[in-house]
């Protein structure tokens, strides 16, 4: 009999999936099994790898810190890695943020930004509580950030621990005004505390976009009446939407910041809260009572923080927008040939991102077409996890365009098959 492992993976249904590949090695867009079958990493390994698996820059600052040290209690305590990494990141982020708070995930990011605007209004003395959020929003399964997104299948089991969060409905084209307008009569007459958003484009909602005069235009309402703007850029920053981070193409600074996955290349788990000095300035006190209550142990981790460093440094030295450009452009001319083709729907790119629907009866993250496209495209060496009926392509940026035939005839084949099975 065949041991099981005892390891329970996320968000895999264990009683009617297979059991998971056993992975060795990566390196570039590849990804190596134990006896050396290569898989084509097309969604960035969940959307973290950004200039590729094992990039030797990052690869070689983790080895020399850990060297030189591995881990300190950062209340009380500050390290080198983590003083230039805040410092770079406030050179390149929007301007107007002045402060960083380290954490370990995009979820935690956003627990803490939530927590940051929350705790900046009890500070004042003003009674703002109300959290404005997108619908199909997704901010991760921690619980402020699991409240923040949309409720349904994710969060149904957990209903009891979550607050409650005024939506928007998404601005789908045509219709944006109307997302406009609720927004700004929610900000009217609740005196909402905070919006968060995902610039640009959610994620696990599905991959729709909206442009960014919209996103502009949220926080030009927040910004009227005093409502903190957070931008969730934890799946978006790091060039994924084509730009370094997604609201600089709106032209905003929002008051907070939310960045993780690509923020050291994909290596290591590290995640970062950028805030404007007003936001520092409400937890700023001689009464300690008024301190930012939160922490994790790893908090800024040595060795996160230098390979955090070696990503900056590849962005510094190296023409990554141009490699972001290309990458673009190639997409476009791949997913062409879905356009017109009576499978799919809503065929889209934003950045080095792709995505189109499967036109299926059962759309929706439990579409019965989903498990049958992932092992069709695995079979072929191709890493595809659509989100229910749609597909998407998240690739590293040293991807090639031989690589992305690869994926592209992937998704042609593992379609016809998977639909052939429902």
């Amino acid at each position: 009999m065949t041991r099981r492992s005892p390891v329970w993976h996320p968000f895999t249904q264990h009683a009617v999936q297979p059991d998971p590949e056993m992975i060795a090695r990566g390196s570039g867009a590849w990804l190596e099994t134990p006896d050396g079958r290569r898989i084509l990493d097309a969604i960035s390994s969940w959307w973290v790898i950004t200039h590729g698996h094992a990039n030797p820059r990052i690869t070689a600052a983790i080895r020399a810190q850990a060297g030189q040290l591995d881990q300190v209690i950062f209340a009380g305590f500050t390290h080198e890695p983590a003083e230039q990494l805040a410092t770079k990141l406030l050179s390149v982020a929007p301007a107007g943020l002045s402060h960083v708070f380290f954490s370990d995930s995009g979820s935690t990011a956003v627990e803490v930004a939530l927590k940051m605007a929350l705790g900046t209004w009890h500070n004042r003395g003003e009674a703002r509580t109300t959290v404005v959020a997108l619908e199909h929003g997704y901010h991760g399964d921690t619980t402020a950030a699991m409240s923040a997104g949309a409720r349904g299948l994710f969060s149904q089991p957990y209903a009891p621990m979550l607050f409650d969060v005024a939506r928007l409905p998404f601005p789908h084209e045509g219709a944006e005004q109307a997302t406009l307008d609720a927004l700004e009569a929610i900000c009217t007459t609740r005196k909402a505390a905070a919006l968060i958003v995902e610039p640009l484009i959610l994620g696990a909602g599905g991959m729709l976009s909206y442009p960014p005069r919209v996103l502009h235009d949220m926080h030009e309402i927040c910004a009227r009446h005093g409502t903190l703007f957070i931008a969730d850029e934890v799946m978006t920053g790091w060039g994924r939407t084509g730009t370094l981070f997604a609201c600089e193409q709106a032209g905003i600074t929002p008051d907070i910041l939310c960045t993780a996955k690509g923020l050291t290349g994909g290596s290591l788990p590290l995640a970062a809260t950028l805030s404007k000095p007003e936001i520092f300035d409400a937890h700023y006190s001689t009464d300690r009572a008024r301190t930012f209550f939160h922490s994790s142990s790893y908090t800024a981790n040595p060795i996160c923080c230098a390979a955090a460093l070696a990503n900056l440094a590849v962005w510094e030295d190296e023409p990554v927008l141009d490699r972001i450009s290309a990458l673009g452009a190639l997409q476009d001319e791949k997913i062409a040939q879905f356009k017109g083709d009576k499978r799919f729907t809503n065929v889209r790119r934003v950045g080095t991102m792709t995505a189109l629907d499967l036109a299926v009866v059962d759309a929706g993250y439990l579409a019965s077409a989903g498990p049958g496209f992932t092992k069709a495209s695995l079979a072929r060496g191709v890493l595809l996890r659509p989100l229910g009926n749609t597909i998407y392509v998240m690739p590293p940026y040293c991807t090639t365009s031989a690589e992305l035939d690869m994926i592209y005839g992937t998704i042609d084949a593992a379609a016809s098959e998977a639909l052939a099975g429902i």
